[in-house]
């Protein structure tokens, strides 16, 4: 299978989104490298970085549902380099 290393920043400006959201990445735990959360009380909002190895299409469809999540904006920034793997 082939994978890539990606990278997705999360901005969550709707605090009542949080339990979704971490439902949702707990479905794709099996590819979350690491999560860094970073609450930004003087504006109200979260700053949330997922690391991932993933096929692409797995990294796009996480994105995705996160974005589509109401006050949560993600994007994925992508490594050049695809692996092949086992997972």
């Amino acid at each position: 299978m082939e994978t890539r290393v990606a990278v997705i920043g999360i901005i969550v400006e709707n605090p009542e989104a949080t339990g979704q959201l971490n439902d949702i990445l707990h479905q794709y735990g099996s590819y979350i490298i690491g999560r860094m959360g970073i609450p930004y009380r003087e504006r109200g909002i979260s700053v949330i970085s997922i690391a991932v190895d993933a096929p692409q299409d797995v990294i796009s469809a996480l994105s995705g549902k996160l974005g589509r999540l109401e006050g949560v904006t993600a994007k994925a920034a992508y490594s050049n380099y695809i692996f092949n793997s086992d997972k």
